[in-house]
């Protein structure tokens, strides 16, 4: 960590430049004795990105940034938030911190966080930014976030963990015995070190996979941003017996979709299939990939078009997480059919269907956008369909 760089003259360069062209910013030079050209661009860069994915840090003054894959890895204040909703207690142990996102929110709620991390300039960098956002309840220990647990005492309420996805010899990893920490090669270490556990995973990683390599599973949050998956939280309790409760839910500017079930609701629920009716329900990310795709159709009275497609169909306008459009035609899948439409713009979705959106975009030429949405399916027969749509 570069000191010089929190000058107030560097600073003010920093940003007055935030939308400045970076080769321009290397070339004109910058005269700061200390900082080399490259440090200024990373600032500038990695600021510029945190605009949307952590205002508070863009809009306090005297931030230090960190590399670019540091802000790629950590969490985003939305989701950093709805975690705090989920914790309870007086103490906490971040093994993992990283910049400290998340370390930062739940020290809102819990009384004493201690945040771990192995790097010791991003141990720095976090530890000067908590002094900067006025948190004095975070302590930063630099070193093996798993060997701080083996010493702690006493316990902490909870844990978390954010293992890291990349691998020194595999690349970019998703299971967890890839990740870094080795979690389940440590999970009797870790559930005997707090009450709760708390694990972030990929959003690419397959729930049935992950409940493979863990055990005292109690819940599994499946949390979606504006309909696109952002992370899977697993809650471990030491000795937990019993379902294990699966938790949805898509943070929309206007609210949450919240679809919440039991595992084995899903295998005791019986769909129901029908041609499409009026009204078309497509369900957020979230209810996608928890695989609640006959539970979803019966707890709303819904149809499903195919044991496959996932979309659901009812006679009236309802309530529904995700969305919902009103079917204005159905048409089969042919050249023909789709040239009668005389459509040259609309959203298109597939879903089990065996061409891909680009595809059929391009063998069209259809554009993207306009009121119209298309929806290119398979009905209960098995046949290929269309249904053209408007928003309801």
């Amino acid at each position: 960590m570069n000191r010089h760089i929190l000058n107030t003259g560097v600073q003010y360069f920093i940003n007055e430049n935030l939308k400045t062209d970076i080769v321009s910013v290397v070339l004109k030079g910058h005269g700061f004795p200390g900082v080399e050209s490259k440090e200024l661009v990373q600032q500038i860069e990695v600021k510029e990105k945190c605009r949307e994915k952590l205002p508070t840090w863009f809009n306090t003054p005297g931030i230090y940034y960190p590399k670019r894959l540091n802000i790629e890895q950590t969490s985003s204040e939305i989701t950093a938030q709805y975690k705090v909703g989920i914790v309870t207690g007086n103490s906490l142990l971040d093994l993992t911190g990283g910049l400290g996102v998340d370390s930062y929110f739940f020290s809102h709620k819990i009384a004493r966080v201690v945040h771990c991390e192995i790097d010791p300039d991003l141990a720095e960098i976090a530890k000067h930014n908590f002094r900067v956002l006025g948190r004095t309840n975070i302590d930063t220990h630099v070193g093996d976030g798993l060997a701080h647990l083996f010493r702690s005492r006493p316990k902490p309420d909870w844990i978390f963990i954010d293992p890291s996805r990349r691998h020194n010899a595999k690349g970019k990893v998703f299971l967890l015995s890839d990740c870094l920490p080795n979690v389940p090669e440590n999970l009797d270490l870790i559930l005997g070190g707090a009450g709760h556990i708390m694990i972030k995973t990929s959003p690419l990683l397959d729930i049935s996979a992950g409940l493979k390599e863990l055990r005292s599973v109690k819940e599994v949050y499946i949390l979606s941003v504006k309909n696109e998956v952002k992370e899977l939280l697993w809650i471990l309790r030491s000795g937990q017996q019993g379902e294990i409760a699966i938790k949805t839910t898509n943070l929309l500017p206007s609210g949450e979709e919240v679809f919440n079930f039991f595992m084995s609701d899903e295998k005791r629920a019986i769909p129901h299939y029908s041609a499409p009716l009026a009204y078309l329900y497509e369900p957020n990310s979230a209810i996608l990939k928890s695989g609640a795709f006959k539970l979803i159709g019966a707890r709303y009275g819904l149809h499903k078009l195919h044991e496959h497609s996932h979309l659901y169909t009812g006679d009236a306008p309802i309530s529904f997480p995700g969305r919902r459009f009103k079917i204005e035609r159905q048409l089969p899948f042919n050249k023909k059919a789709i040239q009668d439409l005389g459509i040259a713009k609309a959203n298109i979705t597939t879903r089990n269907f065996p061409l891909p959106v680009a595809e059929i975009k391009k063998r069209f030429k259809i554009r993207d956008g306009g009121p119209d949405y298309l929806f290119f399916t398979t009905d209960k027969n098995g046949k290929r369909i269309i249904l053209k749509c408007s928003k309801a």
